[in-house]
């Protein structure tokens, strides 16, 4: 598959092997950009803001709601496209492309309701005879870099936003699954005019230097990891600037909680595309008077899962990303039961799949709780009152999202108030999210909120007019 500069379709004689990680066969190739591809792009998205500028919003919906149509009509192969380049079962790829198309809609719909507000300026001495309003502009040229974990959604999460409030958009998805993702950018700018939507594909420290230091990009948005966002804060000068940099989200399980929920949130929290997720289940903090019946049904239930094909519709966790990944939460894991965490289902791997896996134990200082470990892991900690649950909550560097299982109301409310984190989701796993809600971290987790509302919002300027 090719890169996407100005509307043209560009191939490079380097390629980048794309590698189905169940099978390890080649599903395609991509090419290898450099930072002249990547200032070509740039140059493309300034060039084509003009034209994307005079549009009305109007026009804009109906061509936002024409890509959600050209889209929604490639929804089975961009879902196998998903599944082959990620190793995602190909039900969870299903999921994404619903969700993909439903934020498309929301974006369409966004896009006609960006406006400003009067200013009262009497209320100011000078202000008597004036009459004053401000009105929402774009930035410019947004640049997109998305991981590999939702190729599609996390890219329509920033580049439909993006395109609503107008601006023009360089994409940079993963190289480790480019390939739905360079798709999805093709059938954009078969509805827009050339150069609004530029892909590249390459090295991140070749082409993402050039996007984050280049003065004709006016924001950059980026989702991975935290060492990576830290060197975009540094080199990005005056850009504005959405990073979601991952989570090390925790599970609370209180003694009056509904445990039967409790463990099912835990079960699809943990294992949810392998545990490749952001906002994955990745501590579960379990009151010590129901600890030993709540790990006796996680067993139960981690084992039950059902590991394999991708692309078998029953398949319910296929492998990660590719071998090193999974070699990478062996390690962890290993490391947990050298300091006396105790194995009860799981901790095996076999080329890039990793079976699911439930530790009881755990303390809070271990690498596995401390560090976000990218795999399907249910690491248990147990508490004596929620006090506690709380602080071991807090004991991380992250602070993404949080769930807390308990029926009573006052707990609910405490845990709102303490846990530092950007949502505490009350009998719902920290994998609850929909596309319409503001999504972002406190601490390391990142700073910014995505949500198609506070995503366009931070792609707009306000500038102000005043009548004499």
């Amino acid at each position: 598959m090719k890169m996407l500069i100005n509307g043209n379709l560009i191939d490079k004689e380097d390629k980048i092997a794309v590698i189905n990680p169940f099978n390890n066969q080649t599903v395609d190739e991509v090419p290898v950009g450099d930072a002249k591809d990547a200032r070509a792009a740039i140059d493309a998205a300034n060039k084509a803001k003009k034209s994307l500028n005079e549009m009305s919003s109007r026009k804009l919906s109906r061509i936002l709601n024409d890509i959600h149509q050209d889209l929604k009509e490639k929804h089975q192969e961009i879902s196998e496209l998903i599944t082959l380049e990620t190793g995602k079962p190909i039900r969870e790829s299903k999921v994404e492309m619903d969700r993909s198309l439903q934020t498309l809609i929301m974006a369409a719909e966004e896009s006609k309701r960006i406006h400003g507000e009067t200013v009262p300026l009497d209320a100011a001495i000078a202000g008597r005879s004036a009459f004053g309003f401000t009105i929402k502009i774009p930035l410019g040229v947004v640049a997109a870099i998305t991981p590999f974990n939702y190729p599609v959604n996390l890219a329509i999460h920033k580049l439909a936003p993006a395109l609503a409030a107008k601006n023009t958009v360089v994409f940079k998805p993963s190289s480790k699954a480019p390939l739905a993702a360079l798709k999805m950018a093709q059938i954009m700018d078969r509805h827009l005019p050339d150069g609004v939507v530029n892909a590249i594909t390459g090295s991140g420290s070749v082409l993402g230097d050039e996007i984050v230091t280049n003065a004709r990009v006016n924001k950059i948005s980026f989702t991975g990891s935290v060492p990576t966002g830290l060197s975009i804060a540094k080199k990005a000068g005056m850009k504005k600037l959405t990073l979601e940099l991952g989570g090390n989200d925790p599970l609370v399980v209180m003694d009056d909680a509904n445990l039967e929920a409790a463990v099912m949130g835990a079960v699809g929290g943990s294992y949810l595309n392998a545990g490749q997720v952001c906002i994955a289940v990745k501590r579960i903090i379990v009151h010590e008077k129901v600890a030993d019946q709540f790990i006796d049904d996680l067993v139960f239930r981690s084992k039950k899962l059902k590991i394999g094909d991708p692309m078998d519709p029953e398949t319910e966790m296929g492998p990660l990303i590719d071998e090193d990944a999974a070699i990478h939460v062996e390690k962890v894991v290993n490391t947990a039961i050298d300091n006396d965490a105790q194995l009860l289902c799981g901790g095996k791997r076999k080329g890039a799949f990793f079976d699911a896996t439930v530790l009881d134990h755990v303390q809070k200082d271990m690498e596995l709780i401390q560090k976000e470990t990218f795999g399907p892991i249910s690491p248990v900690i147990r508490v004596k009152n929620l006090d506690e649950a709380i602080e071991v909550a807090n004991s991380t560097p992250y602070g993404l999202q949080a769930g807390v299982f308990t029926s009573s109301i006052e707990n609910a409310k405490k845990a709102v108030r303490e846990i530092e984190a950007g949502s505490v989701l009350i009998n719902k796993q920290s994998t609850f999210r929909t596309d319409n809600m503001p999504f972002g971290g406190f601490k390391m987790s990142g700073m910014g909120k995505e949500g198609v509302k506070y995503a366009v919002e931070d792609m707009t300027r306000s500038k102000m007019v005043v009548i004499g």
